[in-house]
């Protein structure tokens, strides 16, 4: 059995680090796999990239820009440049060899120029099982990654927030008429990795006739692990006797991200709780402007990109708590490995973050978009009676859920019935 997964990167994005960690898992597992991307900035056995040779790269990226000039004449604002994917441009790669050697396609994340709508009819039509992990919602969706509070896709798409003109039968929907035309007969198992996502996509009108089951993202528990929290800390210089909360985002000015609501509950604490004003530090990593940082009522210390595997490990081992505003998310990666590193975090109640958190046991959710709640959270964890007990339930949620090996074994009896279903 040979299974090919598919995702635009090896290495940048969550998609690319799930995706990239379920190769691990599975080659862990025993499972003859690999895994191609566009582009990769890794060197493992395994791992193969289209833009390998300068002509290659060149050549992708003119797929990204194609793939995002063809969204410009209808996109509402910049702020939804890369929330929308029409997938007008893209690779054809029904020809490489390990698409054509692969007894299963494992699609992941293929947006922003790599596969088209055309480029998955031409996979599609060769006939294989094809699995694909869903990590957002554009699979049944007439373009957009999250929906937001639109629920079109249910029925047909069109008046779409996203767009400038958004109509009846506006971008969206002839991208969502289109889908389904390829969509209908192709051999498709669909995976989520929330229950969340499970339900929204058994509600389109793409996937409601479509096998849907949910299978979580994987995570290296020998890797993730609590440390000696004064030792990560003295990696980044951080004060020992301090508690600190952590934020981290690829980019948290997106709206998506909360960051305003994150802003209001540490505001809430400094005027509510004045005895932390002198206790309690922030700690941020990822793509933050010194704008924002400069509005944080707390000491902050920005440590920006994380390139390495083993600080990102100490950084959270360096945190009292993690604490994640998103408004809509799916799986986030971050939230499992602050929890695999023994650390609580804090979260709004919303999309797959709930079946990452027990509340009150491995960290605290809070209603949506209400601040107070927020603060109360990490109020709550900071101050709670029991905090070994805390970090040891959080640790043992994700050994018994989500360790490479969990994850690996319902990964390969899902492949066998694909196999055997063709």
């Amino acid at each position: 059995m040979k299974i090919l997964l598919i995702n635009k990167s090896a290495t940048q994005g969550g998609a690319a680090v799930a995706a990239f960690r379920l190769f691990e898992a599975l080659k862990k597992h025993g499972v003859e796999v690999n895994l191609l991307v566009q582009d990769s900035a890794k060197s493992e056995l395994g791992v193969h990239s289209l833009s390998n040779s300068f002509k290659g790269k060149q050549r992708s990226f003119g797929k990204f820009v194609a793939e995002r000039v063809s969204f410009l004449p209808f996109e509402k604002d910049k702020s939804v440049r890369y929330t929308f994917s029409p997938a007008a441009s893209g690779e054809n790669i029904v020809n490489h060899p390990l698409v054509q050697e692969a007894d299963v396609i494992h699609l992941h994340w293929i947006n922003h120029g790599f596969l088209s709508l055309k480029g998955l009819n031409r996979i599609f039509k060769l006939g294989k099982p094809i699995v694909w992990t869903m990590h957002d919602m554009w699979p049944f969706t007439g373009g957009c990654h999250y929906s937001g509070s639109c629920f079109e896709y249910v029925e047909s798409c069109g008046n779409c927030p996203f767009l400038k003109k958004p109509s009846d039968k506006d971008l969206s929907y002839r991208i969502l008429k289109h889908k389904h035309k390829i969509w209908e007969d192709a051999n498709l198992n669909m995976v989520t990795c929330s229950n969340w996502l499970r339900n929204l996509a058994l509600d389109s009108t793409l996937l409601k006739s479509k096998p849907v089951i949910s299978i979580p993202n994987p995570i290296n528990t020998d890797l993730f692990k609590p440390l000696d929290f004064k030792e990560c800390r003295k990696r980044f210089k951080l004060p020992i006797r301090k508690k600190l909360i952590l934020f981290g985002a690829a980019n948290s000015s997106e709206p998506r991200k909360g960051i305003k609501y994150l802003l209001e509950a540490l505001a809430y604490i400094k005027q509510n709780h004045t005895e932390w004003n002198d206790k309690m530090e922030l700690v941020v990593f990822g793509k933050t402007d010194k704008q924002l940082l400069d509005s944080f009522p707390y000491k902050t210390h920005n440590l920006k990109f994380i390139k390495s595997k083993t600080d990102l490990i100490k950084l959270y081992n360096a945190a009292d708590a993690f604490v994640l505003p998103s408004l809509q998310d799916n799986l986030p990666n971050t939230v499992m490995e602050s929890l695999a590193c023994g650390t609580p975090v804090v979260a709004f109640n919303v999309g797959g973050v709930p079946e990452l958190i027990q509340h009150n046991k491995t960290g605290y959710l809070a209603n949506v978009k209400d601040s107070d709640a927020l603060a109360k959270g990490m109020i709550s964890v900071l101050e709670h009676q029991n905090i070994d007990e805390l970090q040891t339930e959080a640790r043992d949620f994700v050994l018994k859920n989500y360790a490479n090996a969990v994850v690996a074994e319902q990964y390969h009896k899902l492949y066998n019935k694909v196999l055997n279903n063709k």
